[in-house]
This record gives C-alpha cells, structure tokens and sequence, in this order.
C-alpha cells in the first residue's frame, strides 16, 4: 500500500522543480497502516504549502484502503548544510517560545517511571499555582493520557490559533495518545518521529505556560535529537532508581543531553523505598541512595527521593497524579518540582563577570 501511494504522491509535481515529489525529495516517509495514510512532507521555511497539501490528500484518498490521512510537515534543510547532527538547532526567532520554561523528563531506559514522575511534576506545579503544560513525547509508549485520566481523548483539534491541548486538572496536554487507537502500535521511522514532535511543539497554542514538561522517550534517538533541534531546553530532569543498572542507563542519557548542551537540573530517585500501606515501614527494594550518590559523583543536584506506594499507583491508574492530593508522597513530588525549579534559576544564570584590577 505504501508503494501505492507514493505512486501516486510522485505525480503531484513539486511547486519549485516542477518534478514528482518523490523525485523531488520532498518525500520524507510514508506509510499506511490501519486505514491511516500518513506522509512526512519537507517544507521550506515560510512556504505556502495549502494548496499542495490539498493535493496530496485527494492523492491519498484515491487508495482504497486509506480512510484518513496525516500530513507531517518537516522543516527542509538548505542545501550544503553539513550541519553537525548532534548539535542543537537554534529556534527560528520568528517561532514563538512555547513556555516560559521548558523542562524535559528523561530516563536511560523504559520502567523506570518517568512518565509518572513527570506527570507527578506537572501536577505538583499546578497545585503550587504554576500554569503548566505537558508534551507528551513518548510516541512509541505514550502514558501521559492515562496517567491524567484523558485515554477517552479522540484526536487533536485544530483551530486558527493553533492545536487544541487537552485539559487535564488544569493542566495542558498534548500527547500522540490522542491520535491512536488504544493497543495500536505506531511503527514510524525517524522522520516521522521528528515531524511529530516538531509539529507538537511548534502548532500547538500551549496559553503561554510558566512550565511546559516534556515527557521524553526512553533512551537516546531520533526523538531527542528532535527536540534538541526544534526548541532550546531550559533543562533536563534524569529519573532513575536506585539500581546499579537503572543508573548505567542514567548515564547514558545525561551524556546525550551534554552533547546537545541542554543543562542537567538534577536527578531524582524514583521507587526509592517502599511504604508498606498497613505499618508504613520502609523496605528497599531496589536498594536505597545510589541515584543520590550518582548526582554527588558527577556534580549534579539531587532533586529527591520518591517512595513507592499503593496510593501512587492507583493515582496513576484512575488518571489523578497523586501530587494534587495530601500525603508523604505528594510532598516529596513537591519537594522535587521546587528544587527543580531552583536548579532552572540556577542554570539561567549568566557566568560571573572577572575583572582584573589595573
């Protein structure tokens, strides 16, 4: 079907050559799967693109099994670029900053909780009378919708001022969760992966948030190197546990934002004891304090521990962030949002001026 598809994509001619856009490479990916024709289209700054997304649409409908289309535009780079891959983009200064501060929430491997703890974040910023959003980044594994009770989502809308976010106890969220079918998987290539994301992050009207969260993927690739080129991070927040492979995998993760030069504001330990729901005795499960002397180790600022509890993983399955409410766990959420925070200002701050006396 993909095949199809880009036959029939390749002859709709490229407004600038004049060729097919196959031909043309303006093609970045396509694919169909589930009655979902999507098509990663490269664009040109500023290039009116209406009329040829028109066309392509009408081209894709033509297949018998598409019932609806995507169209994920990806900014083209200028010929001869030879840009580094790794090094981050500077944002366009036409391209509004989508928050105040923009924080991303990074594990070096899946389970782990990070989405949780990023959810448990945003959650305690709100209720400290923050105005927060969340991006959902994780395309492959999204968990954000469930984590603020939103799975019932159906799509995205789009106004003129831009992708509607989903509300979520005041809080802001856009997430690919809201695009799929629960239990569907999204089998895209790294185009894809990085049209998404840019277009998340640069069309939708995010109200101008003191925070926006970005929950990142699980480990390093094509969607961090997205986000490293589509916006400037203010900081990265690393969640381990206190496991000794949990933190190999840490490590990972805070070199690749130290080749995007994005500042890391801290690590936290997440199931770092857990709390028995009958007596409250602490038992340390996966061990206790590594991520703490992890941080101490590579000069970092520990951000704090998060206990496993019940209470924290009903939360996360009824779709209220445990933060919002009252309890240890709660307070060490808020705990952690605050010293986050403190880190942020921290890392904003200009070096200090040396002056040699004469």
């Amino acid at each position: 079907m993909s095949d199809e598809l880009t036959a029939k994509l390749d002859r709709i001619p490229d407004p600038k050559t004049g060729k097919g856009l196959q031909a043309a490479g303006r093609l970045d990916g396509v694919a169909v799967r589930n009655g979902v024709a999507t098509i990663v289209l490269k664009v040109e700054p500023d290039e009116a693109i209406d009329r040829l997304k028109a066309d392509i649409e009408s081209a894709a409908r033509e297949v018998d099994e598409v019932d609806r289309v995507q169209i994920i535009t990806t900014l083209q780079r200028p010929a001869g670029g030879g840009r580094d891959k790794a090094a981050p983009r500077q944002a366009s200064a036409a391209a509004p900053r989508p928050a105040r501060q923009i924080i991303a929430v990074a594990a070096g491997k899946g389970g782990v909780g990070k989405s949780t703890v990023a959810a448990n974040l945003a959650a305690a910023l709100a209720k400290a009378g923050q105005r927060v959003a969340v991006l959902d980044a994780d395309i492959h594994g999204p968990s954000i919708p469930r984590l603020f009770g939103l799975r019932d989502i159906k799509g995205l809308r789009k106004t003129d001022t831009g992708i509607e976010p989903a509300d979520a106890h005041g809080v802001r969220v856009v997430s690919m969760g809201f695009l799929t079918k629960p239990g569907q998987p999204v089998v895209w290539r790294g185009p894809m992966i990085q049209g998404a994301i840019q277009q998340f992050l640069n069309e939708t009207y995010w109200g101008d948030p003191d925070v926006l969260i970005i929950d990142m993927p699980p480990g390093t690739g094509d969607a961090q190197l997205a986000i490293a080129q589509t916006v400037s991070i203010d900081g990265a927040v690393i969640a381990c546990t206190p496991q000794d492979l949990a933190l190999d995998d840490a490590r990972k993760a805070i070199a690749m934002f130290e080749k995007t030069h994005t500042p890391i504001l801290g690590l936290i330990e997440n199931m770092s004891v857990f709390l028995c729901p009958h007596c409250g005795e602490p038992s340390e499960i996966f061990g206790h304090g590594g991520t703490r002397a992890e941080a101490e180790a590579i000069g970092v600022p520990f951000l704090g521990e998060i206990p496993l509890t019940i209470e924290l993983r009903e939360r996360s399955d009824t779709g209220r962030p445990v933060a919002f409410d009252d309890g240890p766990v709660a307070d060490a959420f808020a705990r952690a949002a605050m010293a986050m925070l403190d880190s942020a200002r921290e890392a904003r701050k200009p070096a200090p001026e040396i002056v040699f006396s004469s």
